[in-house]
């Protein structure tokens, strides 16, 4: 695999992460080729932080070129920074997925740039739990509004061009909420429970050329506890995840590896947990 990679001028400095470092080597170049991954155009949500940085720096070790949107565009610009300094290719976009406009311009940035999209990861999410009694409505249609619309906006960008092109695959990121509910989750749990239900109707139509993938993560170690706003909920969280949270790149390996699998090999479902979550 070639070190030659597209470089990007970028003043930001890059910050600093706790997400997988990017790491190219000869040895890895026949693993790389096989994979399924070499080359593949992969747009991601959420992409500056957690879940969704961890999974930009391990395609792009593995000859991805990703184009990466979320809202904090000095982290994207980081981000990009690093990825283009290790020799691989990276573009990006400031992404609000609650505008149906920045899905489109996301899959459209990855078309122009590098030809085609192979791979769109909708993983833009949020989880401001608390009990209903608290009636935090603002907070419930900002999960409806990330969480649902966010997914149902991707699906609407990528499938014209995924049917066009006769290829495509669509990753996104469910939880293990949307497996079981429990008290103070109930909005929360039901977005995650409608993304399944999209998903899997989604993979149903689908048909024989595109796939369609849902990554369910239990307690992962990101930073979704800033959206907490109930302070007994958010200190019994941090204590849960100072415990026994798995770290953001658990979950990158199960979306890469759903990626890389052959054309014909549809991974319906990847449900990952720590191994201590009940």
């Amino acid at each position: 695999m070639s070190e030659s990679r597209l470089t990007f001028d970028f003043t930001a400095q890059p910050i600093a992460t706790k997400s997988l470092p990017l790491v190219r080597s000869p040895e890895l170049k026949d693993e790389n080729s096989m994979s399924g991954t070499e080359g593949k155009v992969v747009a991601i949500t959420g992409a500056s932080s957690g879940i969704g940085e961890a999974t930009a720096l391990l395609l792009a070790g593995r000859g991805a070129k990703v184009v990466l949107g979320a809202r904090r565009s000095d982290r994207l610009e980081a981000l990009a920074n690093r990825i283009a300094g290790a020799g691989g290719e990276a573009a990006y976009a400031c992404t609000d997925v609650r505008r149906r406009d920045d899905l489109s311009n996301l899959v459209k940035l990855a078309c122009e740039r590098y030809g085609k999209l192979d791979v769109l990861v909708s993983n833009a999410g949020i989880g401001p739990i608390s009990p209903l009694d608290d009636l935090r409505v603002s907070e419930w249609e900002d999960m409806i509004d990330i969480n649902i619309k966010g997914v149902l906006y991707g699906i609407a960008a990528a499938l014209p061009g995924f049917r066009k092109q006769g290829f495509g695959h669509f990753v996104n990121t469910a939880s293990t909420a949307g497996l079981i509910t429990r008290p103070t989750m109930s909005v929360c749990s039901g977005t995650k429970f409608a993304v399944r239900a999209i998903s899997e109707g989604l993979r149903q139509e689908a048909g024989d050329k595109l796939r369609v993938t849902i990554i369910s993560p239990g307690f992962v170690q990101t930073d979704f506890l800033e959206a907490v706003t109930n302070l007994e909920v958010r200190t019994q969280l941090a204590a849960s995840r100072d415990k026994f949270a798995i770290s953001p790149d658990a979950i990158a390996r199960a979306i890469v590896y759903a990626i890389e699998q052959p054309a014909d090999v549809d991974v319906g479902e990847i449900v990952i947990r720590p191994t201590a979550q009940g």
